[in-house]
């Protein structure tokens, strides 16, 4: 259940989730080392030594290759840009709307910007020159698409050795063209679909963008930008593919944008003031302690900024190259998880290399072997970041929540008695309380480490006390307040546990003094 699509019931038009800006890195990998490249050389018969002079040739011939495609296609030379700070990309908007292009290349431009390269340095001991990695700057090539599967899109070429390709994609780009060829109609600015004529195939097109066959997909934007050069190699000389960035996007699109905007300072003040530190480390996929804190070696950067703007408000939650944020444009309500640094988050999968089916938590990579389970985690840390910002301004009473988890109920011919709220069953729900169980699972072994020394576990150790507390796990589940997960001893809060266990932190928190002048 979406909790927020759920609070905001009849003010919502429709929600689509998926891929906003994707970019791919390719490596040529047998020529992506020096020794890879030597034997390239040996097998061209071309000198360590003469290396500068060889990649100089090759460099002027992809250019001008280059530049034949772009007049083919599109009637203009390449452009050399004196700046890497040029936004390339608005200017490619730009030529678009002057060249009118509706479908292939918009243009193409040159800049020289820093890259991983090599040079020929002369080894005294081996008495010959040898290539070494070098950082160094280069040609880079950009070619501007309006593709017509996958929209408006580039793709960045490095002109010398080993060849760096970069392919930048967009999931909303694509979910239009894939709208187009189904006859969906749709409102559209910049990526943002402020209305869509049917949100559900609009969400199973970019379900769909996740059965894509990447390796195929990817390889076939290469041949136009370079062309199979001119020199011998025993193997196959083709791209490994890696996701370098990608930007996850879940948007509530508000049939009103002056409701939306109307709502968006409680929702900033609330995200920001539920924005504990803890909370966001668990969002972002960092280890803590138990007692909520990160390891003191870890030394974790948090960064938490709010900014408000013309027409609304953005709040961004930023840890080391990842970052999570809310904000509204028009009539839409995005969350948005960026994923730079994958690694941050661990995933259960195979060992990389091994050939046992064994799986554990681990890394998740860049390769795109992960980039289905990217989707899944992007989701979920987003699912989690909406139901806590769901919780805000509740119209449900204390009374009248406490009413449905304190009387007895029956399932399946079973009867399960009420919970005591503020008696027996206070500390297990306080423990659940624990804003990490937001983010993380709750699990029987977590719950023994915190209850195991108090009145609660009535003395119980071990098996015993595991037992105590696997029947009330059972008794939370059976009154809707957590949910297993599935294959797994773990459990989540559902939206009725999150409400429940916010009303115990707010209420056992509160001032007396607080609730007299509340009820005055």
């Amino acid at each position: 259940m979406d909790t927020l699509l759920h609070k905001f019931t009849g003010k919502i038009k429709g929600v689509i989730e998926g891929f906003d800006r994707i970019i791919f890195k390719g490596i040529l990998q047998p020529i992506c080392f020096p020794a890879g490249l030597n034997n390239l050389l040996l097998q061209n018969k071309v000198l360590n030594k003469d290396f500068k002079n060889w990649a100089q040739n090759t460099s002027a011939t992809i250019v001008q290759k280059a530049e034949e495609y772009s007049m083919d296609q599109c009637g203009s030379k390449i452009l050399f840009l004196d700046s890497y700070k040029t936004r390339k990309e608005a200017l490619a908007h730009d030529l678009q709307t002057k060249s009118g292009v509706e479908s292939g290349l918009i243009g193409a431009f040159s800049c020289v910007e820093s890259c991983h390269t090599f040079k020929s340095v002369f080894n005294e001991k081996a008495n010959y020159p040898q290539l070494k990695s070098h950082a160094s700057r280069c040609k880079h090539l950009y070619f501007y698409y309006d593709h017509k599967d996958y929209g408006f899109m580039s793709v960045r070429l490095q002109t010398w050795a080993p060849y760096e390709v970069q392919i930048a994609l967009n999931g909303r780009e694509w979910l239009k063209r894939q709208l187009d060829k189904e006859g969906v109609k749709y409102f559209l600015s910049g990526n943002k679909f402020l209305d869509i004529e049917n949100f559900e195939m609009a969400q199973r097109l970019l379900d769909s963008q996740l059965d894509t066959t990447w390796v195929e997909t990817l390889d076939g934007l290469i041949p136009d930008i370079l062309p199979s050069l001119e020199y011998k190699y025993d193997g196959p000389m083709t791209y490994s593919w890696t996701m370098w960035q990608s930007e996850w996007a879940k948007d509530y699109i508000f049939h009103d944008p002056n409701e939306l905007g109307y709502q968006m300072h409680p929702l900033l003040r609330h995200a920001f003031i539920t924005g504990t530190s803890d909370r966001v480390l668990r969002y972002m996929g960092h280890p803590l302690k138990k007692n909520g804190q990160p390891h003191w070696k870890s030394d974790p950067e948090l960064e938490t900024r709010i900014k408000f703007y013309y027409d609304g408000g953005r709040i961004k939650h930023w840890l080391y190259n990842n970052s999570l944020k809310l904000y509204n444009e028009k009539n839409v309500l995005r969350f948005e998880l960026t994923m730079n640094d994958p690694t941050r988050f661990k995933i259960y999968r195979t060992v990389t290399g091994s050939d046992s089916d064994v799986k554990k938590f681990l890394p998740m990579r860049q390769g795109i072997a992960d980039i289905a389970v990217r989707a899944q985690v992007s989701s979920l840390k987003i699912k989690d970041f909406t139901e806590q910002i769901a919780t805000l301004k509740e119209d449900i009473s204390v009374g009248e929540m406490l009413a449905k988890v304190t009387q007895p109920i029956k399932s399946n011919g079973k009867r399960y008695r009420g919970l005591d709220v503020m008696g027996k069953d206070l500390a297990l729900l306080k423990a659940i309380a624990d804003p990490k169980y937001n983010v993380d699972a709750i699990t029987n072994k977590h719950l023994q480490a915190e209850l195991g020394k108090t009145p609660w576990a009535n003395g119980l150790e071990g098996k015993r006390l595991s037992a105590r507390i696997s029947r009330h796990l059972r008794l939370l589940r059976e009154h809707g307040l957590i949910k297993k997960l599935p294959n797994q001893h773990r459990y989540r809060l559902t939206a009725k546990g999150r409400l429940l266990t916010t009303a115990l932190n707010q209420f056992l928190g509160a001032n007396i003094s607080d609730l007299f002048e509340l009820t005055a």
